[in-house]
């Protein structure tokens, strides 16, 4: 006995066709050009918020270091990772050391290193070169602020600001500041 199609059943191949597929590639070539412009600012402000956040975190580590040990711990900023650079341009890197000497140096070798920023302009205060604290947890000296930007990207820039109480905290730049950050060289 022979078996019987059913009725309207066609002995077609089912598929996408190469006209659909490159109309569906064309269409997401045109969402992906759209999106592109909006995911480069969001990852220029990641980068940003990254780098305010790694300050803020190397600051607290640096004042909890001098409470902890009872010595005087500086943070500054350091081109090869081992001595204090003497720059309000901090973008190369920083460290974190005991200065009991009080000579603007680490004593020995740094207890913690960062490289540097690609990319990113880290500005420092022009007179200040490094935070010291002392055991008591305040920063010699006085208040401290780094910008934070990318190079002609002021509407993203942000500073992380200490207080002579050693007292750390990031905020958003004030226009004057992510203006100057921005222009930086």
């Amino acid at each position: 006995m022979a078996k019987r199609q059913p009725h309207g059943r066609h002995d077609r191949q089912l598929g996408v066709t190469l006209i659909e597929q490159i109309m569906v590639v064309a269409i997401l070539g045109v969402l992906a050009a759209i999106a592109m412009p909006s995911l480069a600012s969001l990852l220029a402000r990641n980068q940003v918020q990254v780098a305010q956040v790694e300050f803020i975190a190397a600051l607290q580590h640096a004042r909890s270091t001098a409470v902890f040990s009872g010595r005087s711990t500086l943070f500054c900023p350091s081109r090869d990772g081992a001595r204090c650079s003497g720059e309000t341009r901090w973008e190369s890197g920083w460290l974190i050391g005991h200065d009991t000497t009080r000579q603007g140096q680490p004593d020995a070798a740094p207890l913690r290193v960062r490289a540097g920023y690609a990319g990113i302009v880290v500005l420092g205060d022009s007179g200040r070169r490094l935070i010291r604290f002392r055991s008591d947890g305040s920063a010699i000296g006085m208040t401290n602020t780094w910008r934070i930007c990318h190079r002609g990207q002021p509407d993203q820039a942000l500073v992380v600001v200490v207080a002579n109480s050693g007292r750390v905290r990031g905020a958003k730049a004030s226009p004057e500041q992510a203006a100057s950050c921005a222009a930086a060289q």
